[in-house]
């Protein structure tokens, strides 16, 4: 089962985030995780919990990592000698683990990211890592999309930018509707991808055609 969501306005990141003076301690953090422990009725004292609050922050300090890098200096670094090549650049099957923001459960799946160059062009590795550093923060679907869309717009200034992610949430496979399986897909498009409809299905053929061709 596809959900289809499009036309995603791609606007910057603007989310407040607590500033580092205003977080808790990592002790704070680790007695958070104790309290849940006992509130789902474990015992934080035997053997095989007496370690886990501080694992349980030390993982989160990597799953969340992406609040302490910036896409923007990701993708700094721009060559502009691209022998006068002004097509399609596509990178796909991205692959990242993201957590939603409701349940703080995982979304598992991959990107594919796409833009027209307009003078200069992104060491390729620098669109994973965009990806990755939007992944690894708490997220909805819908603008985790916009916000890969908008830092690459923003960075690079290109003729246009296209992202589609295709992922399956945690969420809905774990919990409530206990739907496995099922995949969402979300989209946004700028510049000339966004007004040009036949641009839209070249990435989107380019994307989900196996080998990219």
């Amino acid at each position: 089962m596809d959900a289809i969501v499009t036309n995603i306005s791609a606007l910057s990141d603007d989310r407040s985030l607590l500033p580092a003076s205003e977080r808790p301690t990592r002790a704070e953090a680790e007695a958070a995780v104790t309290t849940l422990l006992r509130w789902v009725g474990e015992n934080p004292e035997r053997e095989g919990l007496l370690d886990t609050p501080s694992r349980v922050v030390k993982a989160y300090e990597e799953l969340f990592g992406g609040y302490s890098a910036d896409p923007a200096e990701a993708l700094g670094r721009t060559f502009e000698e691209v022998a006068g090549y002004d097509d399609l650049v596509v990178v796909r099957d991205i692959n990242f683990h993201s957590h939603c923001e409701h349940h703080m459960v995982p979304i598992i799946g991959k990107a594919h990211v796409a833009y027209l160059p307009d003078g200069k062009v992104l060491g390729l590795s620098k669109i994973a890592r965009v990806v990755d550093i939007f992944a690894r923060r708490l997220q909805t679907q819908e603008a985790m999309t916009a916000q890969i869309a908008a830092s690459i717009q923003d960075v690079l200034n290109p003729r246009g930018v296209a992202v589609m992610i295709e992922a399956e949430h945690m969420c809905m496979a774990m919990r409530g509707i206990r739907q496995q399986g099922s995949t969402t897909t979300t989209t946004t498009f700028t510049g000339a991808f966004r007004d040009n409809p036949e641009e839209q299905v070249r990435f989107i053929t380019l994307a989900r055609t196996p080998g990219g061709r």
